[in-house]
């Protein structure tokens, strides 16, 4: 069996923003194994910031995930604000490529009322062409915690043990 990998192009440095109706947010409340609550969360708005390179020929031939992690001072900045059932606004702080090329792997805060709430937030990269990138991606967040740090609540008749976050949006 041969595998086949698929070129990939960086995105060019610059602020790319996601279009109204090019992206989607759902979170989904679980209780052991049930889900107890899906609910798709407006997205008012995710930006995609990506840091001038130090050598043009690098940004050229690198892959996705090579120009994510290029520049150890100028990383690329995810940002996600979220309205409706969980207001608030996930920043990257760190994007870390994983090994096959094709995922990224996010260290970001969730901003819920003013409190930071780290989360590990999962991309898979679906389409890089010149100018655009799909992403898709999700977070699994403990419900205990999110609620005792932030004072984010479901509804009382919704039990929850953990929270799924997905994310999908393309950046042009």
């Amino acid at each position: 069996m041969t595998t086949v990998t698929l070129p990939t192009v960086s995105p060019p440095p610059g602020r790319y923003a996601v279009a109204p109706g090019r992206s989607f947010a759902e979170l989904t409340a679980y209780y052991g194994p049930l889900a107890t609550l899906r609910r798709r969360v407006t997205l008012t708005g995710a930006s995609l910031t990506v840091p001038e390179s130090e050598s043009e020929s690098e940004s050229e031939s690198a892959s996705v995930s090579e120009a994510m992690s290029q520049a150890a001072g100028a990383r690329p900045v995810f940002r996600f604000d979220l309205a409706g059932t969980m207001k608030g606004s996930l920043l990257s702080e760190h994007v870390e490529p994983l090994a096959d090329g094709r995922h990224l792997q996010l260290m970001a805060d969730l901003d819920v009322r003013g409190v930071a709430f780290p989360v590990l937030l999962r991309l898979r990269v679906v389409r890089c062409v010149e100018g655009r990138l799909l992403v898709v991606g999700s977070a699994r967040l403990p419900y205990r915690l999110l609620r005792r740090a932030t004072g984010f609540r479901l509804p009382w008749s919704r039990p929850a043990t953990r929270l799924r976050l997905l994310l999908a949006a393309e950046f042009a």
